[in-house]
């Protein structure tokens, strides 16, 4: 069963990798919830989700997140004392903290630049997370983590590029440089020379000579 999941996980990290650009070590903003599920079946975060994913791994969260797990009071202090092992990462509202789930989605908000997988036990966030594309979700089963496979609006937009329906700025060099390597830009060189061989005025200058010389011969004859 470890390993079928380590399949499924390797096969849903390719797809990231090859479209949406997600390199080592993988960035894993958590949230309360998660801390919290992994606190309850005894999922040790730190050593078990390296194993998963087969790789570097760094395990992030935000002040509102810690904020709210604070705020719930003692029956999230074991998830609040998970959740501060792992790095602060800075968030926009600092001033005015808002709830986890608020928070975790203006982190992945303009396309996920920071290329976060986002890993929460929330319903509601996860739903929001797969309307967006390029967003890793994770979430824990029973005493299992599992990398949720990409979602239709991730395969959607894999699929537009797939036709040059949409080519974001982030990928046009990815995509110039699969041009280079099947030979796309070369054919355009040679059909470059072509034009120029055709609309090149030339020919028409070796005609106008052409004639200039039969006239010359002919009155030299007479």
């Amino acid at each position: 069963m470890k390993i079928t999941r380590q399949k499924h996980a390797k096969k849903n990290l390719s797809f990231y990798r090859n479209n949406f650009r997600f390199r080592e070590p993988y960035q894993v903003l958590l949230d309360g919830t998660f801390c919290q599920a992994a606190l309850k079946n005894q999922i040790q975060i730190k050593e078990q989700l390296p194993k998963y994913m087969m790789g570097d791994i760094q395990l992030c969260t935000t002040h509102c997140v810690l904020k709210e797990l604070e705020s719930l009071g003692k029956d999230l202090y074991g998830a609040k004392l998970i959740a501060q092992r792992f790095q602060v990462r800075s968030c926009a509202h600092s001033k005015s903290p808002v709830g986890g789930s608020a928070c975790l989605l203006s982190m992945i908000a303009d396309n996920n630049p920071h290329h976060y997988f986002i890993a929460t036990q929330d319903h509601s966030l996860g739903n929001k997370v797969r309307k967006k594309a390029g967003i890793p979700l994770m979430f824990i089963i029973q005493n299992t983590i599992v990398l949720d496979k990409p979602s239709p609006k991730s395969v959607a937009h894999v699929k537009a590029l797939q036709a040059s329906e949409l080519v974001p700025d982030h990928q046009k060099q990815n995509l110039e440089h699969l041009k280079d390597e099947q030979g796309v830009a070369q054919d355009t060189g040679r059909r470059g020379k072509k034009r120029k061989r055709v609309g090149g005025p030339n020919p028409l200058s070796c005609l106008k000579k052409k004639k200039k010389n039969a006239n010359s011969a002919y009155h030299s004859g007479s």
